[in-house]
């Protein structure tokens, strides 16, 4: 009998993995490889047909589900949703456009959140202060579960984390702007903010960005919290500027 051809080609490309394994998935439900019901290959049979870690592919199965493409099955697997009953796909150069709006968004966050971060150190009650210190602990066990897990708890985790920080600056102006841009956010760009949450924002490193605005904010030293949140914004406006699949 001859070979049939693998129903996914191996991704030999460094780059925005997740993104590439779910696009290719895409491709095989438009083409009409896998339908409606069919229920996709575990993650250890995608990653070895595509060559890549399982976390790239358990990342690239968030996108898909995110975007209404697969429905996840705990304990049973991911199965592909009826076309009738979920969004378009978005893993598109539309997308990549709105992410860079959410990087023009960011650079402008770096300097109103550093701004209100260094108030709020020597402004916030020992109230704010509490209620900063229990989001904060929310959004790391949240981060330490993964974006497969908690990506939606742990990116309001950190939304909400920061509108504290702004209003315990108790500048009104400061969480007027920092209030514009979350609902820019929620309301035009969450999915792709998602997707690059998943992709960039997790992990040891990243915790510890947030980490050191914490302790500034604990320790009352307003130049350490403006400088550790002027960093942290920076480094993720920096993160997804020198992403290479921007469109």
């Amino acid at each position: 009998m001859p070979e049939t051809a693998p129903l996914f080609d191996r991704i030999d490309r460094p780059r925005r993995l997740p993104d590439e394994v779910a696009v290719s998935i895409m491709g095989a439900i438009e083409g009409g490889q896998l339908v409606a019901g069919d229920r996709l290959p575990t993650e250890a049979e995608l990653s070895k047909r595509f060559g890549v870690a399982r976390t790239v592919v358990r990342e690239a199965i968030s996108l898909l589900r995110y975007d209404g493409i697969v429905d996840s099955r705990r304990g049973v697997g991911a199965f592909v949703t009826d076309a009738s009953q979920r969004s378009s796909f978005r893993i598109s150069p539309a997308c990549f456009e709105k992410r860079k709006q959410i990087v023009q968004l960011l650079q402008l966050r770096t300097g109103v959140q550093s701004g209100a971060s260094g108030l709020a150190a020597t402004e916030r009650t020992v109230d704010q202060m509490a209620q900063i210190d229990a989001t904060f602990a929310r959004m790391s066990v949240a981060d330490s579960r993964g974006p497969a897990d908690a990506l939606e708890e742990r990116v309001d985790s950190e939304l909400l984390l920061y509108r504290q920080i702004t209003e315990a600056s108790n500048n009104p102006y400061y969480v007027e702007v920092v209030t514009m841009i979350e609902t820019n956010i929620q309301n035009n760009l969450r999915s792709p903010f998602l997707k690059n949450a998943a992709a960039s924002e997790f992990g040891p490193a990243i915790m510890a960005e947030h980490t050191a605005v914490i302790e500034a904010l604990r320790s009352g030293d307003a130049e350490a919290a403006r400088t550790a949140a002027r960093t942290r914004f920076q480094a993720a406006a920096d993160r997804l500027a020198a992403r290479e699949d921007f469109a």
